[in-house]
């Protein structure tokens, strides 16, 4: 496994979520417990905070999911890696 791909067991982010993401990569691919995937870029708001832009797809049951750009409530370096602790999406 390629370690530009952050795997999570649900199809679906949500507030809370922990994702552990490469720490020398702002775009990498997520690869869902469903199967599906997307590709992700973090980013900065306005004012310099993180946020996380996940690009848009459809789970393995068919729903579609429209690209969101997320919060980021908490980041922590670990080594090579970063945890990042997802916020509520934007509207």
């Amino acid at each position: 496994m390629s370690r530009h791909v952050v795997q999570i067991p649900y199809s679906h982010l949500h507030p809370g979520l922990i994702l552990d993401t490469p720490a020398d990569a702002h775009d990498f691919l997520v690869l869902f417990g469903d199967d599906s995937e997307s590709r992700a870029q973090l980013l900065r708001d306005d004012t310099g905070r993180p946020v996380l832009r996940m690009g848009g797809y459809m789970t393995a049951r068919g729903t579609v999911i429209d690209e969101r750009v997320w919060t980021v409530r908490e980041a922590a370096r670990h080594g090579d890696r970063v945890r990042l602790r997802l916020g509520r999406s934007l509207p």
